[in-house]
């Protein structure tokens, strides 16, 4: 099955370039992203850093006024 779809990617013309492409992809999205970490003013780090202990109930009723009951 590998030797099947080897000899198939092998005849595609200009397949090489797609792997080179992914990884690039890979790699920018990363940069981008630690980037965008390092210029985070600290005051947006330390509110998201707080949002798994806030225990706030009131914005969490606040938002299912329709309700299912």
């Amino acid at each position: 099955m590998l030797k099947f779809i080897k000899h198939n990617m092998e005849s595609i013309i200009g397949i090489e370039i797609f792997p080179i492409i992914s990884v690039l992809i890979f790699f920018l999205f990363f940069v981008g992203l630690i980037i965008y970490a390092i210029r985070m003013k600290q005051s947006e780090v330390d509110e998201i850093s707080a949002l798994p202990l806030n225990d706030s109930t009131e914005t969490t009723n606040a938002s299912n006024t329709t309700g299912h009951e």
